[in-house]
């Protein structure tokens, strides 16, 4: 710790909290929005369908656990997947219209706010590397350097959060996906699973499947954006 950089801590603390917050907000407005045009206004009514952070930020999953670990990862280089979640967005399936349709398009539609992010950052920062008014150079210094951090955590933490928000585990959304189109007999494996998922993900976080999970994705991202096409 005798090298320990507060300052560097903080230029890369502060707008990877901002990222999340926005990641975080737009993915469970995502959710909110969709059931909305389903019919349910459950979300809508108590004032879900925004992309304020206040609406959604929940003191463990999107404060706590997130900035933990990034500064457990960023002071030891521990190798932790930085993932954060916000508070659920109510729903009533009930309200809704075509029920499986919207099961399917509501789960999915967090993921998709989230993609939508990390395609805008890919784009501004692709395009900055092309046009070399970001290069080998400058991106480690001054406002260049923020922009180019601000950017990275637009992109890579939008793409974890879609990528582990797929797996099939409840209570993510991958698993409300995989649930709409398997036959009812598998349903109480999903209750059992239920109860126990948040467990099973924070295990599969601290022996790292989940870190190999996303690393393939991480890569491929990486050599698109660094790796010059013109």
């Amino acid at each position: 710790m005798e090298n320990f950089d507060l300052v560097n801590l903080l230029s890369n603390l502060i707008p990877y909290i901002v990222v999340l917050l926005l990641a975080i907000s737009c993915h469970e407005a995502g959710h909110a929005w969709m059931s909305m045009k389903y019919g349910d206004d459950t979300a809508y009514m108590l004032g879900r369908v925004t992309i304020n952070p206040v609406a959604h930020t929940d003191p463990i999953g999107t404060l706590l656990i997130p900035i933990a670990t990034f500064v457990l990862t960023f002071t030891t280089g521990t190798r932790v997947p930085l993932i954060g979640w916000g508070k659920p967005t109510p729903v009533n399936p009930r309200n809704w219209t075509k029920y499986k349709e919207a099961n399917v398009m509501v789960s999915i539609a967090g993921i998709l706010a989230n993609l939508i992010l990390a395609t805008a950052g890919f784009i501004i920062f692709k395009t900055l590397i092309e046009t070399e008014v970001i290069n080998g150079v400058n991106i480690r210094e001054g406002i260049v350097k923020v922009v180019a951090t601000f950017l990275s955590y637009l992109i890579f933490l939008n793409v974890s959060l879609a990528v582990f928000n797929l797996l099939p585990f409840p209570p993510l959304d991958g698993s409300k996906v995989l649930s709409t189109f398997l036959p009812a007999s598998f349903q109480p494996i999903f209750d059992m699973l239920e109860q126990y998922g948040f467990l099973i993900l924070m295990l599969l976080v601290y022996v790292g499947v989940i870190g190999l999970i996303m690393y393939p994705f991480y890569m491929i991202v990486d050599y698109l954006l660094y790796t010059r096409w013109f």
